[in-house]
């Protein structure tokens, strides 16, 4: 049974990796390493199964394992959303289910993708998932899966149990105008790493993302700066951030790099699935070696993995 109102799921939320061993099959320990180290790092919530979690290659049985595997280990300690998209509708819908009798405090999905659906099928995928349990939706903006505008997302806000968005469009402005036009309860989330800083001060209640799994400690800083209203510091990590992640983004599969950065501080986060390649020794000492440069030219001293290269 779900613990927190929706309300608490704001901050800075992981989401979260999925750890896979060498023969692409989930690690439980590994998952509850993870887990736990971001715990100790002070997250406030943890985002399941979505796209950087692999969720698309994974089966529903095994997207439903990681979920339960994750409500045990967190064990009530911080609000739990998990992203129930699939191709089709009747999938979403059990993963839905089984969510809310994991005890998550929430869903979410990617709008409906491959076919071009329409805004009208697409506003209908999401009222028969959040008809469909009691847990509120987070609805998803993503450039991925194609954008929403601001009239579908006005009609999703309409549905009993659309209680946010997911926003990882650059265009950061509309942050502004669904807080505006929607109203302060509309929960929005900033979904782009490299812009947290900028999300948070267009209005976002929280922000999630990919790289908070390997520096959580450099994401919180930069929250509580823009909370505490010290926008130089805050303008000062956001910098380190961008230069980190753009580094990382040049490597062909950043989710395996990034569970490379998480095995140099000892978390032991496993593997990516294919089609996605993972890190080879050869390249993993090359990118080794590109971190300690971009270290010691942008003199970054408050980011842990960079301490253990």
């Amino acid at each position: 049974m779900s613990k927190f109102s929706i309300q608490d799921f704001k901050g800075v939320v992981p989401a979260l990796l999925t750890v896979f061993d060498k023969d692409e099959n989930i690690d439980e320990m590994g998952m509850r390493q993870l887990v736990s180290f971001l715990l100790d790092k002070g997250v406030n919530g943890l985002y399941l199964t979505g796209s950087t979690g692999e969720g698309f290659t994974m089966s529903s049985i095994e997207r439903m394992r990681v979920v339960e595997i994750v409500m045990d280990e967190v064990a009530g300690r911080v609000p739990v959303v998990v992203h129930v998209g699939a191709i089709g509708t009747k999938l979403s819908i059990e993963l839905a289910q089984h969510a809310e009798r994991a005890g998550a405090d929430g869903i979410s999905s990617v709008p409906p993708f491959y076919w071009r659906f329409n805004e009208d099928q697409i506003v209908k995928y999401y009222e028969d998932i959040a008809n469909a349990t009691s847990l509120p939706m987070i609805v998803y903006n993503v450039p991925l899966v194609g954008l929403l505008g601001m009239n579908a997302i006005k009609r999703l806000a309409q549905i009993e149990n659309v209680k946010g968005i997911k926003y990882t469009a650059l265009s950061l402005y509309e942050i502004t105008q669904i807080k505006d036009e929607i109203g302060e309860d509309f929960l929005v989330y900033s979904g782009a790493d490299e812009m947290a800083m900028a999300g948070l001060l267009a209005g976002a209640d929280g922000i999630v993302g990919s790289f908070y799994n390997v520096m959580p400690e450099l994401f919180i800083n930069i929250y509580n700066a823009v909370q505490n209203k010290e926008l130089d510091e805050a303008k000062r990590l956001q910098k380190e951030a961008v230069e980190i992640i753009m580094y990382a983004l040049s490597y062909p599969s950043f989710y395996a790099l990034m569970k490379v950065m998480l095995k140099w501080m000892g978390i032991n986060a496993g593997y990516c699935r294919r089609p996605f390649e993972n890190v080879t020794p050869e390249n993993e000492a090359i990118y080794k070696e590109g971190f300690k440069v971009l270290k010691e030219k942008y003199e970054i001293h408050d980011v842990e993995f960079l301490k253990h290269l």
